[in-house]
């Protein structure tokens, strides 16, 4: 099981965990609508308890969150399992944060299709997986580098739209090398700027003493 595995490893976790009757029991006395006129901000409430499901081998800490909100005549719920010992409200705000994780996986999913795992077993697919995370860190790490200040907002999938992917003429004389491209798509001294500082990235030689 996922939170087994996590505390044999000696990892942290704040997980998400589906409501059920068991859980709502722990919580009733937080279901009731708060006596008064209702304010405009959420009245939140936080419970901390052990819980133990079927599968698991032992009782794990749930830490809940009951918001009452103007208007709505039922509260939002929302159950978390976690073995931080932090307070309930730090847990939760911590687990609030996984935003910005959730967008850089989905980034992956669009930019590098690291979720075509077509190999046949399940050793084949790790592999395949830390391959495309390792792909998707060496663009993030070139992007940081690379790109001017104008655009390092762009996402991997605008980046490879607009500077990988696109159609370009080439034209070759004697001397220099010509690239027509579209510049609706990216502007001439903006992909110059780019073209420059991937110069710069470039390893310069050594210098070793002769003889």
């Amino acid at each position: 099981m996922l939170y087994g595995e996590l505390e044999e490893a000696g990892y942290r976790y704040v997980i998400r965990l589906k409501a059920n009757a068991v859980l709502e029991r722990e919580i009733a006395h937080l279901l009731t609508r708060p006596v008064g006129r209702p304010s405009r901000k959420p009245k939140v409430f936080y419970h901390s308890f052990q819980y133990q499901a079927k599968s698991w081998h032992q009782a794990r800490r749930v830490v809940a969150k009951v918001e009452w909100h103007q208007g709505e005549l039922f509260a939002r719920v929302g159950f978390i399992v976690t073995n931080l010992t932090w307070r309930s409200k730090r847990v939760v705000r911590f687990y609030n944060g996984r935003g910005t994780a959730e967008q850089w996986i989905k980034e992956g999913k669009n930019a590098l299709k690291w979720t075509k795992l077509s190999c046949r077993t399940f050793k084949d697919n790790q592999t395949r997986l830390q391959l495309f995370a390792l792909a998707y860190n060496l663009a993030n790490f070139l992007r940081r580098l690379a790109l001017p200040k104008s655009i390092r907002q762009w996402s991997l999938t605008t980046l490879r739209e607009k500077l990988v992917k696109i159609g370009a003429k080439v034209t070759r004389h004697s001397k220099y090398v010509t690239f027509q491209l579209a510049e609706v798509v990216v502007p001439r001294q903006l992909f110059a700027a780019i073209l420059e500082r991937i110069r710069r990235l470039a390893m310069q030689p050594s210098l070793c003493p002769s003889g």
